[in-house]
């Protein structure tokens, strides 16, 4: 009998590669998705795994529509993805953000333990949690300092998650996942801001790019193999919590000039500081330690910072050739203003 999985926030950039994984072992695969005006599969449609899943409208903060998504997918296991990711924004919406990222988490635990204690429970975790706390690298037992309402309220999922495993015998595990980037990453993300930003200078479609804080420092891995560790996680014998990281620490500045390298450009050409850019509070380190994910669960890193740019800036590339020479496919240009009038472009 196949298993069945229900993804939270499918939609997401974790959310369909984690599907084609699923799929890929067998599984039969559920999603949640919010109703908004503008719906947002091009992700799903970009890994062709749209047709190939079960999708189920629900709201992270509507405890009737988590329970009636459950009830019909009867999943084996379950991995909350679904938040309201984008740290920037938690400044401006930390009350919304609190109860996504915060609240939601418990609303699925609680139906957890009162429908079906078997159920397994994945909550994606977050670097943002250690906060600007340290110089060295960070690990499962290093201090947690949250600095922004985003990273405060996944601080409530990952130490509730704890609760529920500890208090109710619940499979209930946190995935602590550093900066993990990919095509599909959102463009509100600096990583895909820079080349998205590169490609279209390379090609004539853009004069500059503005950014903020250029010196603050990521752990940045590939999202495909990260999905796979929360697989890994769920998997185990016993529910514990990982660190998924790459062990190693680069600037955004670095990113900057990677990026541009890679397309043939010199950055500081085009690069403009816009102090409005800038988060009321940043944290400016992090580095994590997969050690332990390692040795428990045989998981380590491939793709490395380098190639990991390198990917993005040619599928971003390629993502706007195609537009020029007047071809469709799934992306995420059209959904932003500052890209209309470009996108009214074609080769001539």
């Amino acid at each position: 009998m196949k298993k069945r999985a229900l993804l939270t926030g499918v939609t997401g950039q974790d959310g369909p590669y984690l599907t084609r994984l699923l799929l890929s072992k067998g599984y039969k695969v559920f999603g949640t998705f919010r109703r908004v005006s503008t719906p947002n599969f091009w992700r799903l449609q970009a890994l062709g795994v749209l047709d190939k899943i079960t999708l189920i409208p629900a709201d992270m903060c509507d405890m009737s529509a988590l329970l009636e998504a459950i009830k019909i997918s009867e999943p084996d296991e379950i991995y909350n993805l679904a938040a309201q990711s984008y740290v920037g924004a938690s400044f401006d919406q930390p009350l919304y953000t609190a109860d996504v990222d915060g609240m939601g988490s418990v609303r699925i635990l609680e139906i957890i333990r009162h429908l079906n204690k078997d159920i397994k429970f994945y909550q994606a975790s977050t670097s943002e949690l250690y906060g600007d706390n340290a110089t060295g690298s960070q690990n499962e037992k290093t201090p947690f300092m949250p600095s922004s309402p985003y990273a405060v309220s996944k601080l409530y999922s990952y130490h509730i998650t704890k609760v529920y495993r500890e208090a109710y015998g619940l499979f209930a595990t946190n995935g602590i996942l550093f900066n993990h980037e990919s095509p599909l990453r959102g463009l509100e993300f600096v990583t895909r801001k820079i080349t998205n930003a590169v490609a279209k200078i390379k090609l004539g479609l853009q004069k500059n790019l503005s950014l903020g804080n250029i010196y603050s420092k990521r752990d940045w891995g590939y999202a495909p193999e990260y999905v796979e560790a929360m697989w890994r996680i769920v998997q185990h014998k016993e529910p514990d919590d990982f660190v998924i990281a790459t062990n190693e620490t680069h600037s955004v500045k670095e990113f900057v000039e990677t990026a541009f390298k890679l397309a043939g450009m010199n950055w500081e050409e085009y690069v403009k500081i816009d102090a409005m850019l800038k988060r009321p509070k940043d944290v400016n380190y992090l580095r994590g330690d997969y050690t332990k994910v390692s040795e428990v669960l045989g998981w380590r890193p491939k793709i490395k910072f380098k190639e990991l740019v390198s990917i993005m800036v040619k599928a971003d590339l390629e993502r706007w050739e195609k537009h020029l020479k007047g071809e469709t496919f799934p992306w995420d240009a059209q959904n932003f203003p500052h890209n209309i009038e470009i996108l009214k472009r074609k080769k001539k």
